[in-house]
């Protein structure tokens, strides 16, 4: 395994501070090497700083970050657990709010969407409260991520059966087909179900362009890789994108939310935006 000297680790973080807003303590140097070692291994690469230099070069077709070895190590560096109804009290406080209002259209993102295990399990919910009559057939969800490889993996929508283990039997009958032969062990969410789902490409550092409005904002487990400016900037930003009187999640574990929106708390990582 090469060696992360301490000045390349300060080179690549703050190149993933630079480009992704990403923000990575000293701490963070052996979670750094033991992310990217296998990724140097791969490539046959002698050194961090021969890699550093692969991450800094232009991509093909002169993309600055877009399919280039930045955005592999982009990927490499944010890459956490995820499965279907992850936090399921967040799922049944939009359930609750869903069968009270009854609304005809709902339009929702899952801001960081990873592998679209959030966006497929909101999915499952909204169609069985369509199919109650709680909620009419004009929703919409959409799934953004700043990692191209994970966006991949959701359209596909398939995923190891581990990764449904909080889903129930019902819906894994009506909304999951099940591998078999050397397929076995894995489920991939049914196209009638996959079609509900928008997925695209998106910095939340960045400017956003008019998305929404949204009714529902789940930003949850992502502001852990920013730092205290970056979390409000980035709040604030994908708040803008929010109706007054709509839902916002953060993960339950992320702490209190700061951002200058007023916000109005609801539970462990909930909120309803206040009007201004």
């Amino acid at each position: 395994m090469q060696t992360l000297r301490d000045d390349t680790f300060q080179t690549i973080t703050s190149l993933m501070r630079e480009q992704a807003g990403l923000h990575f303590t000293d701490s963070k140097k052996p979670l750094v090497s033991s992310r990217l070692g296998p990724r140097l291994q791969h490539l046959g690469v002698a050194s961090f700083e021969d890699y550093v230099g692969m991450i800094m070069a232009p991509a093909e077709g002169g993309d600055g970050d877009n399919g280039s070895e930045l955005q592999v190590a982009i990927d490499l560096l944010t890459t956490n657990e995820t499965y279907f109804f992850r936090e399921p009290a967040h799922y049944e406080l939009i359930e609750n709010e869903v069968k009270r209002d009854k609304p005809k259209t709902l339009s929702v993102w899952s801001a960081a969407a990873s592998y679209g295990d959030e966006a497929y399990s909101l999915a499952m919910l909204f169609a069985d409260l369509q199919k109650q009559g709680r909620l009419g057939d004009q929703w919409s969800l959409l799934g953004t991520d700043i990692s191209d490889r994970v966006l991949r993996g959701a359209v596909q929508g398939v995923y190891p059966q581990d990764r449904l283990r909080a889903v129930t039997p019902e819906r894994l009958h009506r909304y999951c087909w099940h591998g078999e032969g050397a397929a076995e062990g894995l489920v991939q969410i049914t196209p009638k179900l996959r079609e509900r789902v928008r997925f695209g490409r998106l910095n939340l550092c960045h400017p956003i362009e008019d998305l929404g409005p949204f009714d529902i904002v789940l930003l949850r487990n992502v502001l852990i890789y920013f730092d205290a400016a970056t979390k409000r900037e980035v709040v604030d930003r994908v708040l803008t994108q929010l109706k007054p009187g709509g839902l916002f999640f953060i993960g339950t574990a992320e702490g209190r939310v700061a951002c200058n929106t007023p916000l109005q708390p609801l539970a462990p990582g909930a909120f309803r935006k206040l009007a201004t």
